[in-house]
C-alpha cells in the first residue's frame, strides 16, 4: 500500500484557456491514482520565468521537477516513466 507522499508529481505548465491542456488531462485520467497532478498557470506573475520559458509550448509536463514532455502526452514516455518512479 503507498501513500500519496510515495506518488510521483507530474506538474502541468498551462494557461487559461488551453484546449491542449484539456486534451491532455483527459488522456492522462487512467492514470490519475498513479500521480499528484499539480498545475501551474504561467500567466500569473510569480509564475513569469515559466512564462518566458513555455509560452509557445503549453502544455509543458515536468515528472518529479524533471521535463518530461510537451504540446501533446507522450503515453509511452510517461507510462516508461512512471513505471520506473513506481520501481524505485
Amino acid at each position: 500500500c503507498s501513500t500519496s507522499a510515495e506518488k510521483p508529481v507530474l506538474t502541468l505548465f498551462t494557461k487559461k484557456p488551453c484546449p491542449l491542456c484539456d486534451e491532455a488531462k483527459e488522456v492522462l485520467e487512467p492514470y490519475k491514482r498513479r500521480f499528484i497532478l499539480q498545475e501551474v498557470d504561467i500567466t500569473l506573475p510569480e509564475n513569469s520565468a515559466w512564462n518566458d520559458k513555455y509560452k509557445y509550448d503549453i502544455p509543458v509536463f515536468h515528472l518529479n521537477g524533471k521535463f518530461l514532455m510537451k504540446h501533446r502526452v507522450d503515453i509511452k514516455k510517461f507510462e516508461g516513466q512512471l513505471t520506473k518512479l513506481e520501481l524505485q
